[in-house]
């Protein structure tokens, strides 16, 4: 006898109102826009179709399917063992960073090329710049100390025409700097965007991931796969996500005059307090938190600046 079929919301209400991803997804659709996920979409104890989450082949898939049918991107994918990021949570980011921008346009998102946007540690998924560019025509740098990673999103650039000339990746080659070798002289940006290395060492990456995996309750004789991916600079740094943060706080103070938001995604609340900190020594101007929600996770957006609200307008 199969279980109760569970009842779910229609519309996924913690996310941004914007966001394409709000209601379940709907595999008919993602089916006709992309076949190959086809072979991964089955019918679960519940009644409802999904994929095995266990299956990284099938998170590849999905994402790819995602991409091709609400932002009409031909060709994605990601080498093994890098991150493959929700899309959901990354489209939440880009709209609620859009209305940020949008309070000192007289209420207005600004869209367009002009727009130019720096995305640090951009992945080789080139996920916020795919999205950001798809929803609001924003243009891109986006960066990355990995070297097979940049090789990646280059590729992705290059395969698919519809984003060509509105994304760019830049190496880093320093690992200690964030804004140093990326923003050139006279360059000038609109906002920063960033998803910082969450965890403090391998080990403690290492847990997390087995966390996950304990939290998407396998079948029975299921053995667990890494499906989330993620390399090393990915998932964690020395001093953790805290660590990471007050150091791009620190250097981005030396670039007070070329962004006009400097924001970063902060995963943990008990981290905000030293972010908040070191806001205060560097003096920067006004700062933002901008809360989210994805399922049971909550986060947040915290977004700063060294411009008053009158030197952001002119």
């Amino acid at each position: 006898m199969l279980p109760k079929k569970k009842e779910h919301p229609k519309i996924k209400s913690e996310l941004h109102p914007r966001n394409k991803h709000r209601e379940r997804y709907d595999f008919r659709l993602l089916v006709e826009s992309f076949p190959a996920l086809v072979p991964y979409v089955k019918v679960n104890d519940y009644g409802d179709e999904s994929i095995d989450f266990f299956n990284p082949v099938a998170v590849i898939t999905l994402n790819t399917a995602l991409l091709k049918h609400y932002y009409q991107i031909e060709n994605w994918n990601i080498p093994p063992n890098y991150l493959c990021p929700p899309i959901p949570g990354r489209a939440d980011y880009i709209h609620y960073i859009a209305d940020l921008l949008a309070k000192s346009n007289r209420g207005k998102i600004p869209t367009g090329p002009q727009i130019k946007c720096l995305d640090i540690g951009v992945g080789a998924n080139c996920i916020y710049p795919i999205i950001g560019n798809k929803e609001y025509g924003w243009s891109f740098i986006g960066t990355d100390i990995d070297a097979a990673a940049v090789k990646a999103a280059i590729k992705t650039i290059e395969l698919n025409p519809a984003i060509q000339g509105n994304i760019e990746i830049r190496l880093q080659k320093n690992p200690k700097d964030i804004f140093h070798g990326i923003i050139k002289k006279g360059e000038h940006f609109e906002l920063t965007i960033c998803n910082p290395p969450f965890h403090a060492s391998l080990a403690d990456a290492q847990a997390g991931t087995r966390r996950k995996l304990n939290n998407l309750k396998p079948k029975k004789g299921t053995k667990p796969v890494l499906n989330f991916g993620g390399q090393n600079n990915e998932l964690w740094c020395e001093g953790g996500e805290v660590g990471f943060l007050q150091n791009m706080v620190h250097q981005s103070k030396e670039f007070a005059d070329s962004v006009r938001w400097f924001s970063s995604l902060v995963s943990k609340e008990s981290n905000l307090k030293s972010v908040y900190a070191a806001l205060n020594t560097v003096g920067a101007k006004i700062v933002e938190t901008l809360p989210m929600g994805q399922g049971n996770k909550q986060s947040r957006i915290v977004a700063w600046t060294f411009l008053s609200e009158g030197q952001q307008r002119r």
